[in-house]
């Protein structure tokens, strides 16, 4: 037996953490091509009830999502995107610059649904549990808001994609963002009728998924 306001803490199903498993193994940063069709209302709010289920800081929850459906406001957030990849480009030489041209980096006029995910660095007052000793954990809470979205919006067959290449001042600008808030992950999401079998950026050529070993430390760094 449990005490009140408790469940049992153990394993899943065979099939429940396959499942899981499979969510977390074939996540997919998403660029396209989105269908045209729209997310219903009752999927979105799932994946959005995921988002809000993330673990945060001292029971913060320092997210806000901000859903896009404005085609004007979006084509600005294009252009903003535009500025920031030309940017992005000319950091790089020779091959990799022309191979980082031809990469699809963003959906935000195709997607059906843009969202931004954003972290008021204000919200549960001027001292959170948890964040005393490190202010950046606010942050790191709203990102796993982020991923679970992510892998629920891959067992609901949707397909996601983070853009990230932006001036943030410009971000803020477009979505007029008050000072305390910071634009953590603009995201694409729509359905889509494939995926690739690992990460894209592999299947293109630009670098290559690195095995679990050789990041697996003990005790101290240098050991």
């Amino acid at each position: 037996m449990t005490a009140q306001g408790r469940t049992p803490a153990g394993p899943f199903s065979d099939a429940e953490r396959a499942a899981i498993y499979r969510a977390i193994r074939e996540r997919r940063d998403v660029r396209g091509p989105f269908r045209p069709e729209a997310i219903a209302d009752d999927v979105l709010m799932r994946l959005l009830g995921a988002a809000h289920a993330a673990p945060s800081v001292g029971l913060s929850q320092p997210w806000d999502f901000l859903i896009l459906r404005d085609p004007a406001l979006r084509k600005e957030v294009r252009a903003a995107f535009d500025l920031a990849n030309a940017e992005a480009a000319a950091m790089f030489d020779g091959e990799r610059r022309a191979l980082y041209s031809d990469l699809k980096l963003q959906g935000i006029l195709e997607a059906p649904i843009n969202l931004c995910i954003t972290c008021d660095r204000r919200r549960g007052g001027p001292v959170v549990l948890g964040r005393t000793h490190d202010p950046a954990t606010d942050l790191y809470s709203t990102v796993c808001a982020v991923q679970n979205l992510w892998l629920a919006a891959r067992a609901e067959g949707i397909g996601v994609g983070w853009v990230s290449i932006f001036r943030q001042d410009d971000l803020r600008r477009i979505l007029h963002l008050p000072d305390h808030v910071v634009p953590v992950a603009y995201l694409c999401l729509g359905h889509v009728d494939e995926l690739h079998d690992g990460p894209e950026l592999e299947a293109r050529g630009w670098g290559r998924a690195a095995p679990l070993a050789p990041h697996i430390r003990t005790d101290r760094w240098s050991d």
